[in-house]
């Protein structure tokens, strides 16, 4: 089944953008930050990198400046009205009170943006710009970890700012999905990388972003497999995420409110089978009893994930850097392909990790191809409110992507010749 959901027609304006000089300066410095960030990994040492770089950020940051006034049916229909309504109730007091169907830590950026003159649609688009930055810098620095190759980290951090979703969510849709899959990266780089207390940080941080971190969070499993996590660190998982929520609480909200707001919020994610998303329930017609279907998908879904946890516990001495890469992109691919209620947004987190898998082993760069295909096609029918092509061919796309990461995984596992467990590679 699928829905078409309503939305503003898709358009870019004809004219230059007439903006707030301050969201321009906002976005200077953004791209500055950019450049930090690979001046500090010591990918700017000679002149060449250097204006590269500082071109590509150009036209990267230049390009979303170009769709800054661009507004969805989510933006006017809730996320303003959420800013205007912290605005209308004393900004951060205002946290007491339940608003909007979006986590706490996000909401805190609302109540931060109902204090300022800049006009609230350039600073929600901001903030993801600016988490766009900090997905591409921790797909960078996996991709090094893992690979241990300067140039595949370059090229990574620049396939990630310009890839189409991640740009079109952001800067164009002002959504936040950037916010949960950059902690959700930064935190398997963190684990790889032995510092297991920050990966569960972050890991904390992901998941109070948004729900949909869960499509990737289960991979910290495989990780644990390693041997990077003691059982220990699990704890700073709901210790970080009390400490997230914390603020809210002073300000007067419930805490039990604050720690079940998720399960407060099934309710809202609809009750049709599909969302524009390229899922198994874009292959199926049900006729029947859609209840019934979506609780098989959820249990398909789970029963799923066990199956490659378990796969990579049988084989768990043969883990490494590039069995977690694979084994991430399986796991955020299928989730959600088996899940129903799924919206056309509900695979970034895949979009990023197809792309990790692809500079981690280029053998499998059609995985990247294939998952921005699917993607793309869920974008294009909820901003020009038609298919494109029927969802089926994202959803075969989908069933590719799958099936090469767990090729990919298998590669790993079951060629223990190859496999040095001191190298993560």
């Amino acid at each position: 089944m699928q829905v078409l959901l309503p939305s503003a027609s898709f358009f870019f304006p004809e004219a230059a953008l007439l903006m707030d000089i301050s969201a321009v300066i906002i976005l200077l410095l953004e791209g500055l930050f950019a450049l930090a960030l690979l001046y500090r990994d010591g990918l700017l040492k000679r002149p060449a990198p250097v204006v590269v770089s500082a071109l590509l950020v150009a036209l990267a940051m230049g390009l979303r400046l170009m769709v800054f006034d661009y507004e969805t049916g989510d933006y006017r229909n809730f996320l303003t009205v959420w800013v205007d309504f912290f605005r209308e109730h004393g900004g951060f007091a205002a946290l007491s009170r339940p608003v909007g169907n979006y986590n706490i830590p996000y909401l805190y950026f609302l109540a931060l943006f109902s204090y300022f003159d800049i006009k609230d649609l350039y600073l929600i688009k901001l903030l993801s710009v600016f988490f766009d930055i900090v997905l591409a810098w921790s797909a960078m620095k996996l991709v090094s970890l893992v690979t241990g190759s300067p140039r595949r980290a370059f090229a990574v951090f620049f396939v990630t700012l310009f890839l189409p979703t991640v740009f079109l969510n952001g800067a164009l849709w002002g959504q936040c999905d950037s916010c949960y899959a950059a902690l959700a990266l930064l935190g398997i780089y963190l684990a790889l990388a032995d510092r297991p207390i920050l990966s569960m940080v972050c890991a904390a941080l992901s998941f109070g972003f948004k729900l949909q971190a869960v499509f990737i969070l289960p991979v910290y499993a495989v990780v644990w497999m390693m041997g990077k996590f003691r059982w220990k660190h699990f704890l700073i998982f709901p210790l970080s995420y009390v400490l997230l929520v914390l603020p809210a609480v002073v300000a007067g909200r419930p805490f039990a409110d604050t720690i079940l707001l998720y399960l407060g919020q099934t309710g809202s994610i609809g009750t049709g089978l599909n969302y524009n998303s390229s899922s198994i329930f874009a292959l199926l017609t049900v006729t029947g009893d859609q209840t019934r279907a979506g609780n098989l998908g959820i249990l398909a879904a789970f029963l799923f994930m066990f199956a490659v946890l378990g796969l990579c516990f049988f084989r768990r001495r043969y883990i490494n850097g590039r069995a977690v890469a694979a084994a991430s992109l399986l796991l955020s691919a299928g989730i959600p392909f088996l899940l129903p209620h799924m919206h056309e947004r509900y695979f970034f987190g895949a979009d990023a990790l197809s792309l990790v898998l692809a500079f981690v082993d280029p053998m499998f760069a059609a995985a990247a191809l294939l998952m921005q295909f699917a993607s793309l096609l869920g974008y294009h029918a909820y901003l020009k409110m038609r298919y494109l092509m029927p969802m089926s061919r994202g959803a075969w796309a989908v069933l590719l992507v799958m099936a090469l990461a767990l090729w990919s995984l298998c590669a790993q596992l079951f060629r223990p010749e190859q496999h040095k467990r001191k190298n993560l590679s």
